[in-house]
């Protein structure tokens, strides 16, 4: 696949989601992610990438797929490399 064939859709729904956690660890135990925010793609790097680095760990995006660069599920060493690459796709 070429570069110029890759494209993603920014504008498809999504949610952020956030892990309870302690310490600034997640806690996995019995619980999920839960919603913080609900809109697009786009929206939810947005947000995504407002919350400080240290934390940026405890949340994952969640979207519809697009092969082969958007999974179901986005972490976030994932969010910053689409928030990076944002412009160019």
């Amino acid at each position: 696949m070429a570069e110029t064939d890759a494209h993603v859709n920014f504008d498809l729904p999504a949610t952020l989601r956030k892990w309870p956690s302690l310490n600034n660890e997640r806690r996995k135990e019995g619980r999920s992610a839960y919603l913080v925010f609900e809109g697009t793609l786009d929206e939810c790097i947005r947000e995504f990438m407002a919350k400080p680095e240290p934390s940026r760990h405890l949340y994952e995006i969640h979207t519809a797929p697009q092969p082969p660069l958007i999974t179901e599920v986005l972490s976030g060493e994932h969010v910053v490399e689409l928030a990076r690459l944002r412009d160019f796709l």
